[in-house]
């Protein structure tokens, strides 16, 4: 897997594993949602800068933006869209 194909992947598990909107980790990360929207679906290409502020919104070292997944990993899924209902 290439360079922005393993960031997508692991940009998308790791912030729906934390049930992060785009919008919440562009917030947390000081950029647009668009640029997060860009990087998940492979179209962007970002700093080392913009690397270590996305680690660090989502509490993990910036490494695993870039792992390898595990060869039978599901592809990650995206949220489900909509508001959550407050309870």
């Amino acid at each position: 897997m290439k360079g922005r194909a393993l960031l997508a992947w692991n940009l998308r598990a790791l912030r729906t594993a934390k049930s992060l909107s785009q919008e919440r980790l562009a917030i947390d990360a000081g950029v647009d949602r668009a640029w997060v929207s860009e990087l998940e679906r492979e179209q962007g290409n970002t700093s080392v800068d913009l690397l270590d502020r996305l680690a660090e919104a989502l509490d993990v070292p910036v490494a695993a933006l870039l792992a390898e997944p595990e060869p039978d990993a599901d592809k990650p899924q995206p949220l489900r869209s909509g508001r959550r209902r407050r309870e």
